[in-house]
């Protein structure tokens, strides 16, 4: 019986996000035989292929054009590019806010993939132009000697590289989010795939940007590799535009913040009231005239109140029987239950910063362990250090289709869910591997460190390929994972922005980078030498692989937190649907707002 009805809520559910409004770029009633679908969807992974593609190429190498070029110092050309990409990931939020309530996805693409493209272009100026950079200057041999970028010279270059940051922030969540609402919930094997495709895409515009576009700016400056990066988000705004006539729009439903804000107004305005137990005295809305500002706020004919968050039900209070309140004094049942979807999602989300933290070491300190090992492939060939990355990618193109093509129809038979596994199973494998990365790495540097310092041996940098390959996979499981959960949750024409909220995880995690580098020199430099783990600009002098072990030790404990979380959400959607079930078997016709995950660890 309980599984029965919970399907029946599954199949309501999907009927209400089918008659979803969706329209064509004039605005008119899309046609599902000529809009939407996986043909639409392929000129959206375009984009995300070509601006990956762009922005990794400058992310990546950016640590060694600050150094040699701007002659920062190592911790803070670590910090320069993990706030750039912090950066990048929290104005995601900006993104998808104007998206949801204002643009859509397509016009917020189209606006902000300019501005990318503008910031792309004023790097490239500014590494061509030998009077926008200081003198140049060996920063191995002469660092004390070298002239740090400071003034107009560095004014210019940061103000290229957040337009860049404030351009692909604003275009990242609506790339996933629009590509998915290609798709109705009626498709959800198809969405599937779709979230798999787009790893794909990204995968591969990363092992292109590694790969060739790396080799292009250490051999031929990263001037011409700026240009190249331009010329790519040029090739994904002419891929993007391309597809207009295909796909299916959701219009922007007004400010997705203010009935959030109403919610928790009201419930703080009716704090000292007792929540009646006549469901009479609650705010349901039945009249013919639904609220049309408020875009979370759906018309449902038998709402009901879940136990969790149980504050913010007196929101819902009847005070006035007769006359109107204010919205923000009263809001509906259905106004409440998305907020608390909302709320019962962020735990889950802050989980993945720890991993996003590791990342940032992937991305910074990693390449400079690769720049002090020996890259020579061939008597004439040597690996740029930045390339490193591109050896989880290239694993990653041939995994992504066999899991898509093999493991998810097994596991279907086996769990009977259309993903394969949950999204919240895929989160916590990818979590618990990226562990093993980081004791991969902190092993490596010590047997590097190790072999330099006191063999006076330069170890192959294929030596540091095993901490790229395990995060490699680990990112593969923890980011679509992450993406699918937040977009099926049932928070109607907030997908965009809830799409930005995990990329918001990426930016707090290379923030919490940039802390935790400050904080353990500063701990560490309050002993009687004097020297911290990562003072010097001298891998062979910092102990790096000391801070590769505390970073695996804070993501075993953030695994575990991570379990806790997860079976707490698992238990209280389990509970909230039992309850929707119920309901819809005493009520005929019912059609219930409820869009079951079926997470469970």
């Amino acid at each position: 019986m309980e599984i029965s009805s919970r399907r029946q809520v599954e199949l309501k559910g999907e009927k209400n996000s089918a008659e979803e409004t969706t329209v064509d770029w004039r605005g008119r009633p899309s046609d599902p035989l000529k809009h939407g679908g996986m043909k639409a969807a392929a000129f959206v992974l375009g984009l995300q292929g070509f601006e990956i593609m762009a922005i990794a190429a400058v992310g990546n190498n950016l640590i060694t054009y600050v150094i040699n070029e701007m002659h920062f110092s190592l911790s803070k050309a670590a910090n320069t590019v993990t706030n750039f990409i912090g950066t990048v990931f929290i104005l995601a939020l900006l993104g998808g806010y104007l998206s949801d309530s204002y643009l859509g996805c397509f016009w917020t693409m189209l606006i902000f993939a300019f501005v990318e493209l503008s910031g792309f272009i004023l790097l490239s100026v500014q590494a061509h132009l030998p009077q926008l950079k200081p003198p140049q200057c060996n920063m191995v041999s002469d660092g004390d000697k070298c002239v740090e970028a400071s003034g107009f010279k560095a004014l210019i270059f940061f103000v290229a590289l957040y337009l860049v940051a404030l351009g692909s922030g604003c275009v990242k969540p609506n790339m996933i989010a629009h590509g998915a609402d290609q798709f109705d919930h009626k498709q959800s094997k198809k969405l599937s795939k779709y979230f798999n495709a787009a790893y794909f895409a990204f995968s591969m515009g990363e092992l292109i940007a590694l790969t060739l576009l790396v080799y292009v700016q250490t051999h031929s400056g990263m001037d011409v590799g700026f240009g190249v990066s331009a010329a790519a988000m040029a090739m994904g705004l002419i891929t993007l535009i391309s597809g207009t006539l295909f796909y299916r729009n959701k219009p922007p439903q007004g400010s997705i913040l203010t009935p959030i804000a109403q919610v928790f107004v009201a419930a703080t305005l009716k704090r000292k009231q007792v929540c009646p137990s006549d469901p009479r005295m609650l705010h349901a809305i039945h009249s013919k005239e639904p609220n049309s500002d408020n875009p979370i706020s759906d018309t449902s004919p038998n709402p009901q109140l879940t136990p969790r968050f149980r504050f913010l039900n007196k929101a819902c209070i009847k005070t006035i029987q007769d006359g109107k309140e204010s919205s923000w004094r009263l809001c509906s049942v259905n106004q409440v239950e998305q907020v608390k979807i909302l709320m019962s999602v962020v735990p889950i989300f802050a989980c993945t910063i720890v991993f996003n933290t590791i990342l940032a070491q992937l991305q910074t300190f990693s390449v400079q362990q690769g720049s002090s090992m020996n890259t020579q492939l061939t008597k004439s060939f040597h690996i740029p250090p930045a390339s490193l990355q591109a050896i989880p990618y290239i694993m990653l193109i041939f995994i992504v289709p066999l899991y898509d093509t093999f493991f998810v129809p097994f596991a279907r038979r086996i769990t009977g869910h259309d993903s394969g596994i949950t999204p919240l199973q895929r989160i916590g494998a990818g979590l618990f591997l990226a562990t093993f990365s980081m004791i991969s790495a902190a092993l490596m540097e010590y047997k590097r460190r190790e072999s330099a310092v006191k063999s006076h041996e330069t170890l192959s940098i294929f030596w540091i390929t095993p901490q790229f390959l395990i995060f490699g996979i680990s990112e593969m499981l923890t980011a679509v994972g992450l993406i699918e959960f937040f977009y099926k949750q049932s928070l109607k024409g907030m997908q965009s922005f809830l799409t930005a909220i995990t990329y918001c995880s990426y930016s707090f995690g290379f923030f919490l980078s940039s802390l935790l580098v400050s904080l353990v020199n500063k701990v560490t430099s309050s002993g009687s030498s004097g020297d911290g783990w990562l003072t010097d600009n001298d891998l062979n002098k910092d102990r790096l692989d000391l801070f590769y072990w505390f970073l695996a030790v804070l993501s075993f404990l953030n695994f575990l937190n991570y379990l806790f979380w997860a079976r707490w959400y698992s238990n209280n959607r389990s509970s909230s649907t039992l309850q929707d079930s119920n309901i819809s078997l005493k009520v005929a016709g019912d059609d219930n707002n409820v869009y079951p995950s079926n997470d469970v660890v």
